[in-house]
């Protein structure tokens, strides 16, 4: 039986229960009293896989007590999909709380990242399109708009990179509404954000083109400009030029960036506007591990963060 088979490995290691995986689903209320001690630490794993105790393996850098460095995530949401200002601000709260799950460089002012995802702040975006494009938008969901890096301080690829999400957006029967930079302040940025900052302009499209597409059709023909404009762009300038859409969406629209958590409601100021307003918004604070911190790499990344 599995209780006799589980009695006799335990008594050949010793009396030390082996470790197991065991699925949540299914169990019997007994043994899910019982998960916390089947989860062991990095260290705790070690040990039990080559059976020798923690003074017998090599030093090294690792130190279970702070395995809680890494991203920090969060999500807040009305469950009710009711725009409201509170959603962003608790949002902003949130992040700035997870301060302890981002990393910095020398300078605090140099963070490894931090973003936030919004679901589309409708009112907000119609009245800008208004007051920078002088257009009524289309009605929600058939449009969308995407925030956009471009290289700084290089118009000449500026244009040209602009030039190619166009040409793909009419290629792909979607109507090209116009363009809007992004303000910012950059003030209370560190050097290293400083020096690769990019240009950032939102794109407006409409599904209001040679062809009516249904939502989840327009969603298609949206990613598919994406990737071709990403893709023909690292085709002429190389990869990690500093062309880059955060995102291109009807329903979700991104704000991220080589900054700290405090610092992302600070350099976007479309967000500390009262008028911005939305039913969701995702966080992300980001602790890089294995590759250095830039622009595009912050999240999250247009649809998720981990």
């Amino acid at each position: 039986s599995l209780r006799s088979s589980n009695a006799a490995a335990s008594s050949a290691r010793g009396g030390r229960r082996p470790f197991t995986a065991i699925g949540v689903t299914g169990m019997t209320p007994h043994l899910r009293t019982h998960i916390p001690s089947l989860f062991y630490s990095t260290e705790r794993v070690l040990n039990l896989r080559s059976g020798k105790s923690k003074d017998a393996h090599p030093k090294t850098i690792y130190d279970p007590s702070r395995e809680t460095e890494n991203c920090g995530v969060g999500l807040v949401a009305s469950l009710k999909s009711v725009a409201s200002r509170k959603v962003v601000e608790d949002a902003d709260e949130m992040l700035i709380r997870m301060s302890h799950r981002g990393g910095v460089g020398c300078c605090p002012a140099s963070g490894d990242g931090a973003g936030m995802l919004f679901g589309m702040p409708d009112a907000f975006m119609r009245a800008k399109a208004k007051e920078s494009l002088g257009i009524d938008l289309p009605p929600s969901g058939e449009y969308a708009v995407g925030n956009v890096f471009f290289p700084p301080e290089n118009p000449d690829v500026l244009q040209d990179c602009k030039s190619i999400l166009e040409r793909l957006t009419k290629q792909r029967g979607l109507e090209i509404l116009g363009w809007r930079p992004v303000p910012v302040d950059n003030s209370m940025l560190g050097q290293d954000p400083l020096d690769s900052e990019p240009d950032t302009e939102q794109f407006f499209i409409g599904n209001t083109g040679t062809k009516k597409l249904s939502p989840r059709d327009f969603e298609r023909e949206l990613f598919r400009v994406r990737k071709m404009a990403e893709e023909e762009a690292a085709s002429i300038l190389g990869p990690e030029s500093g062309f880059y859409i955060n995102s291109l969406s009807s329903q979700t629209i991104t704000y991220k960036g080589q900054l700290t958590p405090e610092q992302v409601s600070q350099y976007y100021l479309d967000i500390k506007d009262p008028s911005f307003i939305t039913h969701l918004s995702l966080v992300h604070s980001r602790f890089s591990t294995n590759t250095f911190p830039s622009w595009e790499r912050a999240q999250p990344i247009r649809m998720m963060c981990h």
